[in-house]
């Protein structure tokens, strides 16, 4: 029993040190203004872009990135997968769509914005081959 509840503890441990995308728009704008933070907003085709893939794999998920997003940064990836096993629910696909229209009205995967927490663009880049810290050093330059 003992060795179950570890493995229970360990498992729910890597849940709570995981990054923390908002699942809205409107509660990560919520946040933002009530923690005076900016927005980094993600344009994703997870399951068919492979910028988009790279990216996740070696900045959205390095160390580096989740420290510093916790501290500066709410965020938000506008995802739009194509497979159907991948596909989301209705409510945040048209919630994707209307951001799109707003905010990547030409299409590009991946697109990464930073908007102030009006939602106001501060900046704008995509994939780039560099490193996490040097991708975290391209979103504070637009900060400035």
């Amino acid at each position: 029993m003992k060795k179950y509840t570890l493995i229970l503890f360990l498992f729910l441990g890597t849940f709570g040190y995981s990054q923390n995308w908002e699942s809205d728009f409107n509660d990560a704008k919520i946040k933002a203004i009530k923690e005076n933070k900016n927005i980094l907003l993600v344009f994703s085709g997870s399951d068919w872009c492979a910028p988009c893939i790279k990216l996740e794999n070696t900045i959205w998920k390095s160390e580096d990135f989740k420290n510093e997003a916790e501290q500066k940064w709410v965020i938000y990836k506008a995802d739009f997968p194509k497979k159907k096993a991948n596909l989301l629910v209705a409510n945040l696909t048209a919630s994707n769509k209307k951001l799109a229209e707003q905010y990547n009205k030409s299409g590009n995967f991946p697109l990464v914005l930073l908007l102030d927490k009006t939602g106001t663009v501060l900046g704008i880049t995509g994939y780039k081959n560099v490193t996490p810290q040097e991708y975290i050093q391209i979103i504070h330059s637009f900060e400035k």
